[in-house]
């Protein structure tokens, strides 16, 4: 089984499982996490079992999992009372990173302390380590203003992506883009980014990278498919 976690509301996660269905996967959410049938203990993993699309599975049929969320938000809790949603949802993620980073099975991306999905790194965090990887840096321009609308990187440029799947990397762009892409992945210690830009020539500077790919792209789509059934043919 794979095993996609994401919100509620995230169709984009819901049409990829239902594409590949065949495959088994299914879609974990906040609500099978407020559902019996959870047993979990250090001491007997192999007794383990999950709730994954409100039914209770067998934890060590679980062969890979992709994670689209950074955290458990309190908004869509819509069926705990108001007052607890906060709790509920920080201890919802808290419990979330334990499962993760129990499992034995192929988790992409594997969480840190601070996201489910991999480094939770501010764009200047990933200036600085593109910039070590010798990738050429966008400037990043931070305004302090009272009352502040947020500090955002604003820029008319149009955006280049290249989106890197596990060893597979995608984008029309020059190859050297490819490889510098490739290059930020695996400083950052992950197997799918998004990293974009000025321009899709050789030369071009990064501005900004995320690690939630567009699983609305078929081709994208598909090479996600193949990363996580590397996780059931290494558990077969």
């Amino acid at each position: 089984m794979i095993v996609v976690v994401a919100n509620r509301w995230d169709q984009v996660a819901q049409a990829f499982v239902s594409r590949w269905a065949a495959h088994n996967i299914r879609v974990l959410t906040s609500q099978d996490l407020s559902a019996v049938g959870w047993h979990q203990r250090l001491s007997s993993a192999d007794q383990a079992t999950a709730v994954v699309g409100k039914e209770v599975v067998p934890q060590k049929e679980i062969e890979a999992v992709v994670t689209r969320i950074p955290c458990v938000v309190a908004e869509e809790l819509f069926d705990i009372v108001p007052g607890d949603r906060p709790y509920v949802a920080t201890e919802m993620t808290a419990f979330l990173l334990f499962w993760l980073s129990s499992l034995k099975c192929l988790v992409v991306n594997r969480p840190t302390p601070t996201c489910l999905s991999g480094p939770y790194w501010r764009q200047e965090n990933w200036a600085r380590a593109a910039a070590a990887a010798g990738i050429p840096v966008e400037p990043v321009c931070r305004r302090s203003m009272f009352p502040s609308p947020g500090p955002q990187h604003v820029t008319s440029q149009t955006l280049t992506n290249v989106t890197v799947i596990g060893p597979r990397v995608f984008g029309d762009t020059d190859p050297v883009l490819h490889d510098q892409a490739r290059r930020l992945a695996d400083v950052a210690g992950v197997e799918l980014l998004v990293v974009r830009f000025s321009n899709p020539e050789r030369g071009a500077r990064f501005v900004s990278a995320d690690v939630y790919p567009d699983l609305s792209n078929d081709a994208i789509a598909s090479a996600m498919l193949d990363c996580l059934q590397q996780g059931t043919q290494v558990h077969a």
